[in-house]
C-alpha cells in the first residue's frame, strides 16, 4: 500500500430518518469528500457508530464504500473489536472487497495487559494480508497501548502506522523520533493534531473533517510541509468546530452541524440522542466562527 499523508475523515454513518443506513447518502458523501481533497476515508469508525451497527450493516457499509470510491481514494476500513477473532473476520471481509487498510482500535472492555494488547494486534496482521493501522484511544477503551508495545508492534509486518488519539503530544513526539522508517504516526485528536503534523507526524484522522473537509486538508498539507503560518491560521479558524463537535457525545453534535449544512440528516442511533438545543447552539456559533455558515 502506498502510504497514506494527510487528512483521513473519520466519516459518520449517514442514516434515515427510521434509522435504518442511508446508502445513497454514503454514497453522496464520499464524492462530496473526493471533491473536497480529503485524502483518505475512514469508516465504520466510533464516528461511524460501529457499536450500533449490526455486523451484516458493518460489512455492507465497508463494501458499498470501496465499490464507490473506486480506487478515487483509499479506504481505511474499520475492522477493531475487542474479540481477535471478530477483528479477524472483520479483516478478511475488507481485504475481500478491496479495503485499502484497516484501523484496528486497542479491545475496549477487556482491559488486556500489555503483552494482550500486543499479541491480538499481532494475531490480526499474521491472520490478513492487509494493512493495518493501529488505534490507540485509552478515553474510550480504557485500556491504553503505550509507546513500547506500539514500537514494538511497529516491527510486524503489515503493521503499518498508528492513529495515537491520546492528544499527549510528548507521546507523539516519542513515537515519531522511534518509530521505524515506514511506520506512520497519525493524529486522532483533531485539537492537537496541528502540533503532532507538525513534529513530523504523517496526518491526521479527523471528526473535523467531516464538516470542514477542504480546510482539514489544507491544514494537513501546510503542517506537514512545515508552512506554520498557514497551519496555525487553519487550526486556529477551526479551534472551536474541534471542541463544539464533542459539546456532547458524537457523533451527535457533528451530524446535527452536516445536517445544518445540507449534507445529511442529524439522526443518530441510541444509546447516543440527538444533540439537544443548548448543543445546538454551541454548534451553531463555531461552525460561524469558521465562516461554514
Amino acid at each position: 500500500m502506498k502510504p497514506i499523508v494527510g487528512s483521513i475523515v473519520a466519516l459518520v454513518t449517514p442514516m434515515n430518518e427510521d434509522g435504518s443506513v442511508d446508502y445513497d447518502g454514503l454514497r453522496r458523501l464520499i464524492d462530496w469528500h473526493i471533491s473536497q481533497g480529503t485524502d483518505c476515508i475512514g469508516v465504520v469508525g466510533t464516528t461511524g457508530e460501529s457499536p450500533t451497527v449490526s455486523v451484516q450493516e458493518h460489512c455492507e457499509i465497508i463494501r458499498v464504500s470501496v465499490e464507490h470510491a473506486a480506487g478515487r481514494v483509499p479506504i481505511m476500513a474499520g475492522a477493531g473489536a475487542n474479540s481477535t477473532r471478530e477483528a479477524i473476520e472483520l479483516t478478511r471481509f475488507s481485504k475481500s472487497v478491496g479495503a485499502d487498510c484497516t484501523l484496528q482500535v486497542v479491545p475496549y472492555y477487556n482491559k488486556p495487559s500489555q503483552e494482550g494488547i500486543y499479541q491480538h494486534f499481532k494475531a490480526i496482521a499474521e491472520a490478513v494480508d492487509l494493512p493495518v493501522v493501529l488505534y490507540n484511544v485509552p478515553g474510550r477503551t480504557v485500556a491504553d497501548m503505550l509507546p513500547e508495545t506500539t514500537l514494538r508492534l511497529a516491527q510486524v509486518p503489515g503493521i503499518v502506522g498508528i492513529k495515537e488519539a491520546t492528544g499527549n503530544i510528548e507521546r507523539a513526539a516519542w513515537l515519531i523520533k522511534h518509530a521505524p522508517k515506514g511506520f506512520s504516526i497519525y493524529s486522532g485528536d483533531d485539537g492537537t493534531a496541528v502540533a503532532l503534523m507538525l513534529l513530523g507526524g504523517h496526518g491526521n484522522v479527523s471528526v473535523t473533517a467531516n464538516v470542514a473537509p477542504r480546510l482539514m486538508h489544507e491544514l494537513c498539507v501546510a503542517a506537514i510541509d512545515g508552512q506554520v503560518q498557514r497551519a496555525r491560521e487553519i487550526h486556529l479558524r477551526l479551534l472551536s468546530l474541534h471542541k463544539q463537535l464533542f459539546c456532547e457525545p458524537s457523533p451527535a453534535p457533528t451530524k446535527w452541524a452536516m445536517s445544518r449544512l445540507g449534507l445529511c440528516r442529524p439522526d443518530v442511533r441510541l444509546p447516543i440522542v440527538p444533540l439537544t438545543e443548548a448543543g445546538q447552539a454551541l454548534v451553531e456559533r463555531a461552525l460561524r466562527e469558521a465562516d461554514l455558515l
